[in-house]
């Protein structure tokens, strides 16, 4: 039997009141982390399949053990679903389905993946976020997407972005930092998944815990 997941605990209680600097500092400077070979030559795999599928791109961002990019891609037949995860253990741990010819999984750091992909110009018609690590203390702000310096690439990437979290202040402000961004065009909600996409949306249902999810609005 699976063991219920805990609720997350945190000693910041509502949105970080240092978000709005973060990203304002973000936008007016230059991330100039080197990136690593390994991460450019995962690139170049990866570009070769967009230059195929332009305009019908979709990227799961930390696809875990791949299970999000297979639903990902048996729902969206017509696009392709590229899966990025930074850990081989997880990417190599599928045993239990086998992806469509229209999905693929590969190892990269995303710091350096989005960079890379921001600059050739990708523009994708999807982005998934599923489930993050939420870096729930206060003075990790700065390690959440939505407060590191490379979240200003998600909005070069383009694309309907699509956050999922058990986290509410996750979601709050990540929809906050989007709308900086994108001109107000997101929101948070509470959702109920009909069917669960991955192996933490499965636990955390499981467990009774609140899912929210931050999207497009249509």
């Amino acid at each position: 039997m699976q063991q219920p997941s805990r609720s997350i605990i945190s000693n910041q209680q509502m949105m970080h009141p240092d978000l709005d600097d973060v990203i304002q500092k973000h936008l007016v400077s230059v991330y100039q982390k080197p990136i690593l070979a390994f991460n450019q030559s995962a690139f170049k795999t990866a570009d070769k399949m967009y230059q195929q599928y332009q305009g019908n791109f979709i990227l799961d961002s930390g696809c875990g053990v791949g299970e999000s990019t297979y639903q990902i891609a048996k729902k969206f037949p017509d696009a392709f679903v590229l899966g990025i995860d930074q850990s081989k253990y997880r990417i190599d741990t599928n045993s239990e389905w086998t992806l469509p010819e229209n999905a693929l999984l590969l190892r990269a750091d995303l710091v350096d993946f989005w960079r890379l992909a921001a600059e050739a110009d990708w523009q994708l018609a999807r982005h998934y976020l599923l489930y993050p690590n939420p870096w729930p203390k206060k003075k990790h702000l700065q390690r959440r997407w939505h407060g590191h310096p490379v979240f200003l690439a998600l909005k070069e990437l383009g694309g309907k972005i699509e956050l999922r979290t058990n986290w509410k202040i996750y979601a709050e402000e990540f929809s906050h930092a989007l709308n900086i961004l994108m001109e107000k065009n997101y929101q948070m909600e509470i959702f109920v998944p009909e069917k669960p996409i991955t192996p933490f949306e499965r636990k955390y249902q499981l467990s009774g815990q609140e899912l929210y999810r931050v999207s497009k609005i249509t």
